[in-house]
C-alpha cells in the first residue's frame, strides 16, 4: 500500500489513494468487529493447578478436620465429621441416624456397623484409592498415576489411580485455588460404584489424638 501511494502521489492521485486506503480500512474494521466482540464474549479459560503444586499441597497437610456430605452409589446421602492425620490415618464419623464409623489406620480400613454385634469389616488401605491422599509422600507426577488433569468452572480436577494396581479403582479430586484447597473427591471402586465426599469448612493443623485412628482400641471399646 505504501508503494502504491508513493507511485500515484506525483500524478495527482494522492487524494484518490487516500480515499481508497480509508475505504479498505473501514471494510476491514467492519469485518473484524464481530470477531472482536465474539472474543470478548467468550470467557477466558482458567489455568489448571499444576500437579507439582497439588502434590506440594497434599504433602503439606498434617491434620484436617471437616464436616462432610457423602453421596453413595444408590443415591442415599449421609453426613458426618471427617478427621485426617497424615500419613495413613482417617476417621469418618457418621451422624445419626446412621452412626457408622470408618477408620483408616495401621494400613487397614475398618468399617464399624452399629447394627452389627460382630467385629468390624476390614480390608487393606492400599486397596482403596483413598490411600493416594493418605500416602506419606504424594507424587501426582509419578508415571501412570494421573489419568486425567483438567479444569472446569475454576476448579482443577485430577483423576488418580494406583499405577501398579489400576484395577483397585480411581479417585477424582477437586481443588480450588488461591489458596489451593481440596474440596471434594469421588471414589470409583473396582466394581464401578461411585462414592462422592464433599467437604464443608476445613480446619487445618492442630492436634488430633492418635486414638481416633486406632482400630484395635475402637474394637475393644465396642466389645468386639
Amino acid at each position: 500500500m505504501r508503494e502504491n501511494r508513493r507511485f500515484v502521489r506525483g500524478s495527482g492521485g494522492a487524494t484518490w489513494c487516500g480515499a481508497y486506503y480509508m475505504q479498505v480500512m473501514n471494510i476491514m474494521r467492519a469485518l473484524l468487529a464481530p470477531v472482536a466482540v465474539l472474543a470478548l464474549a467468550v470467557p477466558a479459560q482458567a489455568a489448571k493447578i499444576s500437579l507439582a503444586d497439588l502434590s506440594a499441597y497434599l504433602n503439606s497437610l498434617t491434620t484436617l478436620q471437616a464436616e462432610f456430605t457423602q453421596v453413595n452409589a444408590d443415591g442415599s446421602i449421609g453426613t458426618g465429621t471427617l478427621y485426617i492425620k497424615r500419613p495413613g490415618r482417617a476417621r469418618f464419623e457418621y451422624a445419626p441416624p446412621d452412626k457408622s464409623l470408618v477408620i483408616a489406620g495401621g494400613s487397614e480400613v475398618a468399617i464399624f456397623d452399629p447394627k452389627s454385634s460382630g467385629p468390624a469389616q476390614s480390608y487393606p488401605l492400599n486397596r482403596t484409592p483413598l490411600s493416594l491422599i493418605l500416602a506419606s509422600k504424594v507424587n501426582l507426577g509419578q508415571a501412570k498415576m494421573v489419568v486425567k488433569h483438567s479444569e472446569a468452572d475454576g476448579k482443577t480436577i485430577v483423576r488418580a489411580q494406583d499405577p501398579v494396581h489400576p484395577e483397585y479403582g480411581t479417585i477424582d479430586m477437586v481443588f480450588t485455588e488461591n489458596p489451593v484447597a481440596l474440596r471434594q473427591w469421588v471414589i470409583t471402586d473396582d466394581s464401578g460404584s461411585q462414592t462422592t465426599v464433599i467437604l464443608g469448612a476445613v480446619k487445618l493443623g492442630g492436634s488430633l489424638n492418635s486414638g481416633l485412628f486406632n482400630i484395635t482400641v475402637e474394637s475393644e471399646r465396642r466389645g468386639n
